[in-house]
């Protein structure tokens, strides 16, 4: 099954939220890290992105385990 063009749907939620205790932390530091790719680049290689947009880069990154989302007390 191909992931291009699939806007938001790839990675799907589901697959996400096992990355991370809240879905709102995930939101929070995937935001940021979307920033920092805008500015740098992203961490996985060209062969594997499916998103276009930094958004959905950051969010690769996750699932990927290239970027960890960790409780701060």
């Amino acid at each position: 099954m191909t992931h291009e063009n699939d806007g938001m749907r790839y990675p799907s939620i589901d697959q996400l939220v096992t990355k991370t205790k809240s879905k709102y932390r995930l939101v929070v530091g995937v935001a940021k890290r979307a920033r920092q790719i805008d500015k740098d680049k992203c961490l996985l290689d060209e062969s594997e992105i499916h998103s276009k947009k930094s958004i959905g880069m950051a969010l690769e990154e996750v699932l990927a385990d290239k970027i960890v989302m960790e409780d701060v007390e």
